[in-house]
């Protein structure tokens, strides 16, 4: 008996055939995915793919050339785009922070979007209550007067993604948030991103990565990216495996599943 069709408010994210142009370059070609209340998606293809270009207009950080984007139902070109930004949540690894902020400072400047706390602004008890519930989610409750200097690259992660949730975002963007983690702290990252996942299952996020050991368990949905054209798009398990990966990045390789976590290694040549 075929599924019934979800109901449009289910639709977070939705790019119908969008085109990205710049300086003459196609950077994006014909893509089209669509994203479902309550799904985390897996962008992945090799560098140079277009997947950090797709995340800048899923964030309405940019426009497409041709095609639609609508984002929490919402067109891109027929919104308040500054609006719509308060209503995602977005982690960059390269925050661009140049003062030596402590964690609840950092998190605390996700109620106004800003980057450095405004000057005279004044955080309410409730916005402390929940800096402080996040922090302790994010496992950062021992370090919440550390400064951002004196953090390291996992903690910082962890701290910008409590900020992205101040403002209780529907949906939430990762761009390659475990750039530049050891091992440990990258399996302290994903496991946060799993109980975060778990604690809210009306949040929908998308992640970028190259790694697929980057991927956290909780992981529905990907999408294959190569030359800027979706190569396939849907349940992870289905789009997640060694001919569609192999295909994805030109190069024979092996896919695995262990324990919820995908590994990729060397094919066997034939």
């Amino acid at each position: 008996m075929p599924t019934a069709p979800r109901p449009q408010s289910d639709v977070v994210l939705n790019a119908d055939k969008i085109d990205l142009v710049r300086e003459g370059r196609l950077l994006l070609d014909q893509v089209t995915v669509t994203v479902l209340t309550g799904e985390h998606w897996a962008l992945l293809g090799p560098n140079g793919a277009g997947k950090s270009t797709l995340l800048g207009i899923l964030g309405a950080y940019t426009h497409p050339t041709r095609g639609a984007a609508e984002i929490l139902g919402h067109r891109l070109g027929r919104v308040d785009v500054h609006a719509l930004r308060k209503l995602i949540g977005q982690v960059n690894p390269r925050h661009p922070l140049e003062s030596a902020r402590t964690v609840r400072e950092i998190v605390l400047t996700g109620v106004t979007g800003t980057i450095e706390l405004v000057p005279r602004w004044t955080p309410s008890q409730d916005d402390l209550r929940r800096a402080g519930e996040l922090i302790e989610l994010m496992g950062l409750t021992p370090r919440v007067d550390a400064r951002w200097p004196n953090l390291s690259q996992g903690e910082r992660g962890r701290a910008l993604i409590a900020r992205a949730l101040m403002a209780d975002p529907r949906l939430l963007l990762l761009d390659e948030p475990a750039t530049g983690l050891d091992v440990a702290a990258r399996e302290r990252l994903l496991a946060a991103i799993d109980e975060l996942r778990e604690n809210r299952p009306g949040l929908t996020t998308v992640l970028v990565t190259h790694h697929l050991e980057e991927l956290p368990t909780s992981t529905s949905h990907a999408l294959l990216l190569r030359d800027g054209r979706v190569l396939a798009a849907g349940p992870a398990d289905e789009v997640v495996t060694t001919d569609l990966v192999s295909a994805c990045f030109d190069h024979p390789i092996a896919i695995t599943r262990r324990n919820g976590r995908w590994a990729a290694t060397a094919a066997p040549a034939h």
